[in-house]
């Protein structure tokens, strides 16, 4: 008798954890005598005629370590259902019935899909097309509606804390005023968590429009107070009052990219104030590496989670971290909006009470 086939792929932007979720589903099929087909490139893997790869104990064995993805990704090619701002442009037809065919063809009975918004939005609209997915949450910017959590988040705050733990030496060395930008698109989760971890002295995120009056203020009552230098996180989406945010324009399906608001700053800071003035951009370094414990077991357990998804046929479901509990929810509810940080957050109200400004 043949066995069950499930299929799994990773799409969208990497991040650190990936392979902990591959391992898990790995493990878990495993164990109800299931065979594991991972798809190679992300959704590219499905095109005739199929790039793919059998997966095992022994070929996953010791990944979880590993940042990346042993199956390779893309956020470009034939899938792209969403661009720009979110608009919404679907999958060509011909092409959900090619995938169709090579998942006929290689009797694969649940498909696994870790991936972001963009991703996910792909993957719901396969699943009204009659394909079996479950969808795995995957994104640094932890800004998926659904989950309290996403794994490669906390990777992505460990490593702007490391850097502003780096910058805060040279910046007092130096008496100079240190920016960070870092990563997020229009949610501001990683510089608000990494800049609080990092002891930073202001952060700018997307959600809370900024005064450059203010922040110039707040930078000169510091150097008053005798403070050497101040850090500034920006994250990549953040956006001064009355203003937009800083755009470089990409080729990947027309869909734009944000980047260089911390140079702005950086720029107006140093003009303002006659301070000088350094800006690091983390980019990619974010992405890349050792993912952390937390990551290593969220992987973990929304891999095994997966599998129990499709063991019991509940397909059309994202996998979901809430309360502590892993769940599933549908992934209709995980993409309809962003994940964004509320003005009034928690988070937000304890960064201003250690004296954090966001200079609004």
């Amino acid at each position: 008798m043949e066995k069950k086939r499930i299929g799994i792929l990773t799409s969208g932007g990497d991040c650190p954890g990936l392979n902990a979720v591959i391992r898990g589903v790995v493990r878990a099929a495993d164990n109800l005598d299931w065979e594991v087909v991972g798809f190679i490139d992300g959704f590219e893997g499905l095109l005739q005629p199929g790039d793919y790869r059998i997966l095992d104990r022994h070929s996953t064995a010791h990944i979880m370590p590993q940042g990346g993805t042993i199956l390779g990704t893309t956020n470009k090619g034939h899938f792209i259902s969403k661009i720009a701002g979110g608009d919404k442009i679907g999958v060509a037809p011909e092409t959900v019935e090619n995938a169709r065919d090579i998942l006929q063809k290689l009797r694969i009975e649940g498909l696994i899909l870790i991936g972001g918004d963009g991703s996910l939005t792909t993957g719901q609209q396969l699943f009204e097309a009659g394909f079996p997915i479950i969808g795995v949450p995957k994104t640094i910017d932890n800004d998926l509606e659904a989950t309290a959590m996403t794994f490669g988040f906390d990777s992505a705050v460990a490593c702007v804390a490391d850097a502003l733990d780096r910058l805060h030496t040279t910046g007092n060395s130096h008496k100079r005023v240190m920016v960070l930008e870092v990563m997020g698109r229009h949610a501001g989760w990683i510089a608000l968590y990494g800049g609080l971890a990092g002891d930073a002295n202001v952060i700018l995120i997307p959600e809370i429009p900024f005064s450059y009056d203010k922040l110039t203020d707040f930078i000169n009552e510091r150097e008053r107070d005798g403070y050497k230098s101040s850090l500034v996180v920006v994250a990549e989406g953040a956006k001064p009052m009355g203003g937009a945010q800083s755009v470089r324009t990409s080729a990947v399906a027309g869909e734009y990219k944000l980047g260089g608001m911390g140079e702005q700053v950086a720029a107006e800071i140093a003009a303002r104030t006659g301070k000088e003035t350094r800006c690091t951009v983390l980019g990619h370094l974010q992405r890349g590496g050792t993912p952390t414990t937390l990551d290593r077991i969220l992987g973990t357990r929304f891999g095994v989670k997966a599998v129990q998804l499709i063991h019991e046929g509940r397909f059309g479901t994202m996998v979901s971290y809430l309360n502590y509990q892993v769940t599933g929810v549908p992934i209709a509810e995980a993409v309809h909006k962003l994940r964004v940080v509320n003005p009034s957050h928690q988070m937000v109200e304890t960064a201003r009470a250690v004296d954090v400004c966001f200079a609004d």
